[in-house]
């Protein structure tokens, strides 16, 4: 196998400023909606890239939970290593790959913890299970077995039977308050179109094409 042999044309479409909402948020509802309603897998994954106090970054795949003008915003354990790198550097980048229709969306912002009441509202709208392995997860760090892992699970099962699970206190999510916004459409020759969105001072935002 020679990588460097493998590739292909970028053909279902182009990108125009003309055919650009004024706003990200509104353009990537639009590009998200088209995701969905062609049903890929998991149109709503990112990866959140994030640096640590070393400048080492790190990246993972989450899901978004939710979207409006405020930002983007994905919930997780607070004692993850995706939140330690938050806590001292709150600059963050995601990317979602559409590959099926060619395209890419990469957001630059800055994180911010939510609420709790706006973190136990969608916690207690998860299934039963998945709140269950928040309690037995702590996530990032050792664990010696899975077998370590679904007793702790099975524990917590049993722990929380006759009741409604709590939230737990290291559990959280940030929105994503976005600075840039870049949308990029595959093309021919690898000539893609790329455009950045840039937030300006007063909240509009202004629109540059980029050189693929």
């Amino acid at each position: 196998m020679k990588l460097e042999d493998i590739r292909r044309e970028y053909t279902k479409g182009g990108l125009r400023r003309e055919m650009l909402a004024d706003n990200p948020i509104s353009q990537f509802e639009t590009w998200l909606q088209q995701a969905v309603d062609a049903k890929f897998t998991d149109p709503t994954a990112m990866v959140v890239a994030t640096v640590d106090e070393h400048g080492q970054p790190s990246q993972r795949i989450v899901l978004l939970k939710h979207l409006d003008e405020q930002g983007f915003v994905f919930f997780t354990n607070t004692g993850s290593r995706k939140a330690q790198e938050l806590k001292s550097n709150n600059k963050l980048c995601l990317h979602f790959p559409w590959h099926e229709i060619e395209r890419q969306v990469i957001v630059y912002g800055e994180a911010k913890p939510l609420s709790t009441a706006a973190v136990a509202k969608y916690f207690l709208s998860r299934p039963a299970e998945s709140q269950l392995a928040a309690w037995a997860s702590a996530q990032s760090r050792p664990v010696s077995s899975r077998k370590v892992l679904m007793e702790t699970f099975h524990n917590m099962k049993a722990k929380f039977s006759k009741g409604e699970i709590p939230l737990p206190d290291f559990w959280g999510g940030y929105c994503v308050e976005p600075t840039k916004v870049e949308f990029w459409q595959g093309g021919e020759h690898r000539l893609h179109d790329r455009f950045m969105y840039i937030k300006k001072a007063g909240g509009n935002w202004d629109v540059d094409r980029l050189n693929p």
